[in-house]
């Protein structure tokens, strides 16, 4: 079992940044791969960003290539969304999931593979 809980949303202009944290709790943070997804209000949750249990490899959803990095450090049990040149579009709750599985490649943008959610944090841009 692991906890998650999201960090850092808030409210930001149009091309300004915001970094998200997910802090885990639980098993061995290491032994997990990680997700950012996100659902706007009235449209199903959509995935974000993901990366590997060793960092080694990322993936991103085409909507946020280039503007968002994920990363994570296995010391602190924490992943991280940095979001830059955010648009209103971005607006949404943001979560971070956490998969047991040992390999996500091309499974990284399936809900299914992840088997633990945090709460939420709330990413709100304004035009």
């Amino acid at each position: 079992q692991v906890q998650l809980v999201e960090s850092g949303g808030g409210l930001v202009q149009a091309g300004g940044s915001l970094r998200l944290s997910c802090a885990a709790s639980g098993r061995t943070f290491s032994t997990y791969g990680m997700g950012w997804f996100r659902q706007a209000p009235g449209k199903e949750r959509e995935f974000g960003a993901a990366i590997s249990r060793n960092g080694a490899y990322t993936y991103y959803a085409d909507s946020v290539k280039g503007r968002f990095t994920i990363s994570r450090d296995n010391a602190k049990n924490t992943v991280y969304l940095q979001m830059n040149s955010l648009k209103p579009e971005d607006t949404a709750i943001y979560y971070c999931a956490a998969t047991t599985g040992s390999y996500i490649g091309a499974y990284a943008d399936k809900r299914e593979i992840y088997d633990y959610w945090g709460q939420g944090t709330q990413v709100t841009v304004s035009s």
